[in-house]
């Protein structure tokens, strides 16, 4: 009797193993084929070709991790880069700032214009009329800001160009702005 209670417990147990590792077989296929879809089609062969094994969809999706690990990285230098430029333009402009106010610098970005302006606390203007000469002359504004540090406001407006075709003359854009604050020049630095 022992015997046969042994022998059904070592059947039930070899069954539930099995169901076990069957299980583990289908969820390890399951996350596989979730990897490979994650795989942009223009990495894959053409669907002309015979479809890739479990082994290949991985060594795909390795290189295709390694190739994305890489361009994080290569962004991740640009960025610093990029900021560590911006941050060296900033100090430029803090000194140009000490010598005479207001300050205008603008940066044709190809399809689109960074205009910086720096004024005092008491020579203020409407931001909203530099966003007027931006649009009037051809560019919609993305962004605008400012920011206000010491006794200088610095404002920031990204636009990019409505018709990439025509584009906007940055020539033209600086004057009409420059026109715009030379009048704050000439404010006593008592208002």
């Amino acid at each position: 009797m022992k015997r046969r209670l042994a022998s059904a417990s070592d059947d039930s147990t070899k069954l539930d193993r099995k169901t076990i590792e069957r299980n583990r077989r289908i969820h390890m296929k399951s996350l596989c084929h979730q990897l490979g879809s994650l795989i942009p089609p223009n990495l894959k062969p053409p669907k002309s070709k015979l479809m890739l094994g479990q082994q290949d969809q991985l060594d795909l999706a390795a290189r295709y991790i390694k190739h994305m690990r890489e361009r994080i990285e290569k962004l991740k230098r640009q960025k610093e880069k990029a900021m560590s430029n911006q941050s060296s333009d900033r100090k430029m402009l803090d000194k140009n700032v000490d010598t005479k106010l207001p300050v205008l610098e603008l940066r044709d970005l190809g399809s689109g214009i960074e205009v910086m302006l720096v004024s005092g606390l008491n020579k203020t203007f409407m931001l909203y009329e530099v966003i007027n000469v931006l649009e009037e002359e051809g560019a919609e504004v993305v962004t605008a800001s400012f920011s206000t540090v010491g006794d200088k406001i610095f404002y920031v407006v990204h636009a990019q160009v409505k018709i990439s075709r025509v584009g906007v003359e940055t020539t033209r854009v600086r004057d009409r702005l420059q026109e715009f604050i030379a009048p704050l020049e000439m404010w006593p630095e008592d208002m």
